[in-house]
């Protein structure tokens, strides 16, 4: 977890790139293209997140993460699933290894946003793993944040490869002018700690999560690069306002 914002299925979306792809080779980090954003500055997960999902193909090659937020509905990054067919698209959820453990369940719908870089994806199956609340709002500018993914570790785009085990990084909510090309109402722009970790390639569509009585609830969604660097975790990062998406979430999912 390079940290670099596994956003980054497309450094971007904003950038034109996507953080998305990362795969198991090495190549091109998690956005897009595969390129899945890594993070980079982080380290290995301090827990097992029972909704963490590692959205991969159906050979098991990694390119973006997502949420559980029922048991059989992720939400993602649009720039991860565009263009994917539903069954191209395999999820192995509840686990820090991105090749074993957990449950494994194929794609039956996806569904995007008509224009905001967010996309459900509908299993085939229902999982057992406990899905993650949806937050009420993301929260203020300063709110104490965290971000997992499995996107590259090293901040240069293709640098290498997704990591096996899940990363996890410690941030915080930053003010929108701090991240380039935001759209305050439904995005929120994410720190990158010490100017050097942050989401990365294959870090893409996985969660921006913050703590409410104890326990893990859902803000975000990583998108892209709040700056115009193709490397990784130069700057803020931009997540997708999940909060902001409720009652689209809703119209498909049901209530969250």
């Amino acid at each position: 977890m390079m940290k670099v914002r596994t956003l980054l299925t497309a450094f971007a979306v904003a950038a034109g790139a996507a953080l998305a792809t990362v795969g198991s080779a090495a190549a091109a980090p998690t956005t897009d293209g595969g390129v899945t954003p890594y993070i980079v500055g982080g380290g290995n997960a301090t827990q097992v997140y029972s909704f963490m999902v590692s959205l991969q193909s159906t050979s098991g090659s990694h390119f973006c993460g997502g949420s559980l937020i029922k048991a059989n509905w992720v939400v993602t990054a649009k720039h991860c699933v565009q263009g994917r067919s539903a069954s191209s698209i395999r999820a192995r959820i509840g686990t820090t290894n991105r090749s074993s453990g957990g449950s494994v369940a194929t794609g039956a719908q996806v569904v995007t946003h008509p224009s905001y870089d967010i996309a459900l994806v509908r299993l085939a199956t229902n999982v057992t793993q406990a899905p993650i609340v949806v937050a009420s709002a993301s929260g203020a500018t300063g709110t104490a944040t965290r971000i997992i993914g499995w996107g590259q570790t090293c901040a240069p785009r293709g640098c290498g490869g997704a990591p096996v085990t899940l990363q996890e990084l410690n941030t915080s909510i930053v003010a929108d002018g701090s991240c380039q090309g935001i759209s305050g109402s439904y995005e929120i722009c994410t720190s990158n700690p010490g100017g050097r970790a942050g989401a990365c390639y294959g870090d893409s569509g996985g969660p921006q999560i913050k703590q409410v009585g104890g326990a893990w609830q859902l803000i975000g969604a990583t998108s892209r690069a709040g700056n115009s660097s193709s490397t990784c975790a130069t700057g803020p990062s931009i997540y997708m306002d999940v909060p902001a998406f409720r009652s689209w979430i809703s119209q498909y999912a049901g209530a969250v």
